[in-house]
């Protein structure tokens, strides 16, 4: 109640121009402190685990990917504007890499979406996929080589 009636007295204090004392000041301080830390509270995440944000980068690498392959091929046939398709489809991917990582990392530090239930999850999947070609690379040289 006194925090409330302090930051009144503050705001009218302001609205008529009037000097502030140094309590007054520091009260002010103090809740702007506050209310800046629980401006953005909407962003943090209140879960353990991470809901994806739609995002345009799947369909934008994936038609980068395409140009890159339909112009490389045009080029080994020959054709007239092959190599420029194929250098268009490779900088649409380099530019998704950086975009879609610059939100990756913005959601780790920024947004705090990547609790340590997340990065936990996240560490075990780069490791099953990890272990998963090492399994498939066996495989082959294995069926490979014993034929």
């Amino acid at each position: 109640m006194k925090k409330n009636l302090i930051n009144w007295a503050y705001w009218t204090k302001e609205l008529k121009n009037e000097p502030k004392s140094q309590i007054e000041f520091y009260t002010h301080e103090i809740t702007r402190e506050h209310n800046d830390r629980h401006r953005f509270q909407y962003l943090k995440t209140k879960h353990s685990w991470h809901l994806v944000d739609p995002s345009p980068w799947p369909l934008v690498a994936s038609l980068g990917a395409f140009f890159m392959t339909l112009g490389s091929v045009l080029y080994m046939n020959k054709f007239l504007g092959g190599g420029q398709l194929a250098l268009v489809g490779f900088s649409v991917v380099l530019y998704v890499m950086y975009t879609w990582w610059r939100d990756i990392i913005r959601e780790a530090t920024f947004e705090e979406q990547h609790t340590l239930a997340v990065q936990r999850g996240l560490r075990l999947g780069m490791v099953l996929f990890i272990v998963s070609e090492i399994m498939f690379f066996f495989a082959f040289f294995w069926a490979f080589f014993s034929f």
